[in-house]
């Protein structure tokens, strides 16, 4: 059983660099899990790098708006979760 917390949505996507803006619910950090679902998506990836305004950052808060730098393709609406472990 994996264990995940749903930390934001996908507002955005730049198909073109494969960057999603994610407006984030809760805490996230580089280096955590994440899992990207929705009704054609479903991909997991550990966070690499994010940005806020083009800045590289290493952890954001509830409330910000982030750029993700994502291996698949997602859309506005997705759902982002953090996986907080395998069982």
């Amino acid at each position: 059983m994996v264990e995940k917390e749903l930390v934001g949505r996908v507002t955005h996507y730049f198909q073109k660099i494969g960057v999603a803006v994610v407006e984030l619910k809760g805490d996230v950090k580089v280096g955590d899990k994440i899992s990207i679902e929705g009704a054609t998506t479903s991909f997991k990836q550990v966070l690499d790098s994010m940005e806020i305004d083009n800045e590289k950052i290493e952890v954001a808060t509830a409330g910000q708006s982030i750029g993700l730098k994502l291996k698949g393709k997602v859309r506005a609406h997705d759902s982002v979760y953090r996986i907080m472990d395998d069982v």
